[in-house]
This record gives structure tokens, sequence and C-alpha cells, in this order.
């Protein structure tokens, strides 16, 4: 077995629950819901979708927003003993997040420093939230993920990783199928017993962190 290393989803798996929705709940003009219907049913790309849903966001909610999501997000149990566990063996640990760096930063930031964390940005110069793409899908990949996780592992990922994805939804799928194991929830539980990807299905993160301290320790016997 390789060293592992964690891709970590963010909405509905460090956080109980998708903050996107939650800020679109609180702050959007009614119509919303028919974008994220049309996201949800792959009608559109969750790039073309979520840039929809901030552009009905004025800029000058930026940090109402910020105090919302601060407010509002539920750190799933288990993850500050997780992060510790992973600080001290050594284990790199990636946020790969479809969510906003001006809401998933301010967030993370009592639990960090993370080996990294990729997510999508924004700009607030003009009347309403231009969001911005720096981790778009590389040439193998044509599904306008916004943050692409696979694209993120491929450009990561050495040839003696033991690659670990933690997620719960349709967007950590093309991860999950990269992965040499997954930690999942909900849908994506689903998709991978579908699919006979690897798998353990979780609700804490306590869940995950016995398995991987299994792993550590056949790694350390066969030294």
């Amino acid at each position: 077995m390789g060293r592992p290393v964690i891709y970590c989803d963010f909405d509905g798996t460090i956080t109980e629950k998708d903050n996107i929705i939650a800020i679109m709940k609180e702050f959007a003009p009614p119509g919303w819901e028919a974008i994220k219907d049309d996201i949800l049913s792959q009608k559109v790309s969750i790039q073309n979708g979520v840039g929809q849903l901030f552009a009905l966001l004025p800029s000058n909610l930026k940090n109402d927003i910020v105090q919302f999501s601060l407010k509002n997000a539920v750190i799933r149990d288990g993850f500050p003993e997780l992060l510790q566990l992973t600080k001290e063996e050594g284990i790199p640990f990636h946020v790969v997040s479809g969510g906003i760096d001006f809401f998933v930063d301010p967030i993370l930031e009592p639990y960090g420093p993370f080996t990294s964390i990729y997510c999508n940005s924004a700009d607030f110069l003009n009347h309403t939230i231009n969001i911005l793409w720096p981790n778009a899908c590389d040439d193998l990949c044509d599904n306008g993920c916004g943050c692409c996780k696979p694209s993120v592992i491929r450009k990561l990922k050495n040839p003696n990783d033991f690659t670990i994805v933690i997620g719960d939804s349709i967007t950590d799928l093309e991860a999950a199928k990269q992965a040499d194991f997954v930690f999942a929830r909900e849908f994506l539980a689903d998709k991978c017993e579908e699919l006979g990807i690897q798998y353990k299905k979780f609700e804490t993160f306590y869940d995950c962190i016995d398995l991987i301290k299994k792993w550590i320790g056949v790694n350390r016997a066969n030294v």
C-alpha cells in the first residue's frame, strides 16, 4: 500500500449541509431553484449553473454572506480529530471544493493549515458577484466542473500514492473513479455501490479515522 493522500470535499462533507444552497435560500431572489434543478439534472454544467446563481446576488452582500456562512455552517463531527491524525502521520490533506473562496476560507480558517485548498473564487467589481474558475477542467475533462476535482487529482498525484477521496455528491463522482478508496455519503455511496468502486459509508469523520489508522498500522508493519 502506498502513501495515503486525502482529497476531501467541503459542502455536505466537511460541513453537514451545502453552503451554496443555504446562501441562495437566504439571499437569492425567487427563481434560483430552477437553476439549482438544472444543475442537479445536468441540463447545465456546474460551472455554468453556479455562475448563474451567484450572478443573482448583489456584490454589496459579500460581508453579509460571509457572516451568515460562519454562523450557519456546522462542521461534521470528527473533522478536527481527522486533521490531527493526518498532521501527526504526515498524510497530505487536500480540500477540493466546488464552493467559493470568500466563504470557504473563513469557515476552514480555525482548522488549518491544510496541505492545500482548491476551490472557486469570486470578484466583487461589478454590481453582482462574478465567479472565477482557477481550477477548471484539464484536457481530459469536458464536463464544465467549475472546480474540477479529477483534474486536481491528476495534477497532484504521484505513482506511489494511495488516493483517498471523501465526498457525498455528484460533484465527487469523477474524483471517486480515480481513487484507490472512497469514504462516501448519500448519492456518492449509492454510485460507488452501483459502479463497484471500493468505498466505506460514513456519517462522521470518526468512521474514516478508524480505517485510516488500520492502514497506517499495515504500512508500519511492512516497513
